[in-house]
């Protein structure tokens, strides 16, 4: 008798109902049921079948009581779990429902209940990983939700669930796609900030959790090889253009590599990711949040993830926006969402 346990499920946060986010869910389960077998919605029963109803096709909600019930969907079905207070009556259209791209408190404030019901999921152990559909960061203020985006929201959750400070759950975000991966140094913040927070200190705690995330999983099946951009034009010349290579990141990169880290660098920042999109490096760690995102995704969103290094789960979500200029009409391309929930899949 087989007595192997069900692979736990993985739970997909439903993203901002004004957004794409519920529509491109709609589409995946929709074409590919059986990539999303295991698969389930934390969000809003009303919004998901508004979505459902947007991407045309007959996909019928499953509403489930909890994620004991995600092994009995039957197929082709978009199974949901009720994760905010219910957003309308039930009926496709219902007025309550938040206007498809338009920002709104109500409409941030269920998409953080969602994202919080997932993380608690997978922070106790009862599901495998937590796939993030696009948040719209003003609804998210105008909740009144402090942290400008999901990492630093999951970040404040995970400790919360380990009884620790948001310092002692160190986190950073990495933007993937087959070509090129990339790890930031900081993320939401001014430039003016982002060059502030370039520390040794930063630096090296970066060059840890890559090593720690990522060390046993080299594309090339050895060791895994990062590079490290710097911040100034042709990393400083020397100096000539600044100082913050040789006197912060120079002595970070020695630090890590007297810990077993494979790093090289500072690397001009125009040339470094084309480096490594060749193959040179595994990843690059770039010093700031549009250094290193524009190269990632001048390649295209299609494939492009964004995955959570660092946290107590496996966090994964796509390589773009709520796109509220999309939003409604049935045309959002739910290529990027598929990739996340593959990489979630693999990784958990």
């Amino acid at each position: 008798m087989n007595t192997a346990a069900a692979p736990l499920p993985v739970v997909i946060s439903m993203g901002d109902p004004a957004g794409i986010g519920p529509e491109i869910i709609a589409k995946a389960f929709r074409d590919q049921p059986e990539r999303l077998a295991g698969c389930v919605v934390a969000g809003d029963v009303a919004v998901m079948q508004r979505a459902a109803h947007c991407v045309g096709g007959l996909l019928p909600v499953a509403v489930l009581d909890g994620l004991a019930d995600v092994a009995q969907v039957p197929p082709r079905c978009l199974p949901v779990i009720q994760a905010c207070q219910p957003l309308g009556a039930g009926a496709v259209g219902a007025p309550q429902l938040p206007a498809w791209g338009q920002v709104s408190a109500v409409a941030g404030r269920a998409a953080a209940d969602c994202i919080a019901w997932g993380a608690g999921a997978a922070l106790r152990g009862d599901a495998a990983a937590l796939v993030t559909a696009p948040i719209h960061k003003e609804a998210f203020s105008a909740a009144g939700i402090s942290h400008p985006g999901h990492t630093e929201f999951l970040q404040a959750l995970a400790a919360q669930h380990l009884g620790r400070s948001v310092a002692d759950v160190p986190v950073r975000m990495m933007l993937a796609n087959p070509e090129l991966k990339t790890v930031l140094v900081s993320i939401h913040v001014s430039l003016r900030q982002a060059i502030e927070a370039v520390t040794t200190d930063n630096v090296l705690q970066t060059l840890r959790i890559v090593q720690h995330s990522l060390g046993g999983g080299a594309a090339r099946g050895s060791r895994l090889k990062v590079a490290v951009a710097g911040l100034n034009p042709h990393a400083g010349e020397g100096g000539l253009f600044g100082h913050e290579e040789q006197d912060i990141i120079v002595p970070a990169i020695a630090q890590a590599r007297a810990e077993g880290v494979d790093v090289h660098g500072p690397f001009a920042p125009d040339t470094v990711f084309m480096r490594a999109r060749t193959g040179e490096f595994d990843v690059v760690v770039a010093m700031y949040h549009d250094q290193g995102l524009i190269p990632v995704k001048y390649l295209g969103v299609e494939q492009g993830v964004n995955v959570t290094l660092g946290l107590p789960l496996v966090r994964t979500s796509p390589d773009h926006g709520t796109a509220f200029d999309l939003a409604g009409t049935g045309r959002a391309d739910p290529a990027s969402l598929l990739a996340a929930i593959r990489w979630a899949q693999q990784a958990s």
